[in-house]
C-alpha cells in the first residue's frame, strides 16, 4: 500500500511537467507541418494531456521501484 501510495504522489508531481512539455512539443510540430488553426491547436493540447496520463504513471512506477 506504501508503494501505490508514493507512486500516486510522484505520477501527480510528474504529470503537469510532462504534459507541458509533450504539449509543447506537439504544438511546435503542428505549426511546423502547417497545422497552425486553433483547433489544431487545441488538439495538441488535449492529445498531450492525454498521452501524459500512462507517461507519467509508468515513470513514477519504474522511479519508485529504484
Amino acid at each position: 500500500m506504501e508503494l501505490e501510495a508514493c507512486m500516486l504522489r510522484l505520477a501527480s508531481i510528474l504529470y503537469p511537467l510532462i504534459t507541458i512539455a509533450l504539449s509543447g512539443n506537439l504544438i511546435i510540430l503542428f505549426v511546423a507541418i502547417g497545422l497552425g488553426s486553433t483547433f489544431y491547436l487545441t488538439l495538441a493540447v488535449f492529445a498531450g494531456a492525454l498521452l501524459s496520463l500512462p507517461l507519467a504513471w509508468l515513470l513514477a512506477r519504474d522511479l519508485s521501484t529504484k
